[in-house]
């Protein structure tokens, strides 16, 4: 990676306004971090070399666009060695209905989130993952009846002991 700076005060709210709103004018995000335009900018472009701001994009309400069904699913591995791991990961990145894939501690090794288009096309993916010889020794589904609300931004403020 680039060589990676440093994050002060003023970086952290560059990143906290940046998550929360990715189509903000540099003269808007420079007015609310309190810089000048030009040191502002200067600022971002380093934070995006460095690999801290990792992209741009748009947010989808996908129930706008028609019915998609959300499921959790834990995933424990038969064995448990590096090579294991790697194979897994390797297969299940990808998966575009894949979501989220986190290595967790607890009962279960893995935590997915599938997006597909109906439980049948999730239990064809979940069929095709356990042919690929994966190792896959049990999985357990969750599928989402409601979210309630899903953030897009972390709380920067709380993370940086409100030094912001």
């Amino acid at each position: 990676m680039i060589n990676t700076p440093k994050l002060d005060r003023i970086d952290l709210k560059i990143l906290a306004q940046l998550q929360k709103t990715g189509r903000i004018t540099n003269v808007e995000l420079a007015d609310a971090v309190g810089l000048s335009p030009s040191p502002c900018l200067t600022r971002v472009k380093r934070l995006e070399q460095a690999g801290y701001i990792t992209g741009y994009g748009a947010q989808i309400d996908l129930k706008k666009l028609g019915e998609f069904v959300t499921v959790f699913t834990e995933v424990t591995l038969q064995d448990h060695r590096s090579s294991d791991f790697v194979r897994f990961e390797s297969k299940i990145r990808n998966v575009d209905e894949i979501m989220e894939c986190h290595l967790v501690s607890g009962g279960y090794d893995y935590l997915l989130k599938f997006v597909t288009s109906g439980l049948g096309q999730y239990q064809e993916i979940i069929e095709g993952l356990l042919e690929s010889n994966l190792g896959i020794e049990k999985y357990f589904s969750y599928i989402v009846i409601k979210s309630p609300f899903v953030k897009t931004y972390y709380p920067m403020q709380k993370l940086f002991g409100g030094s912001l």
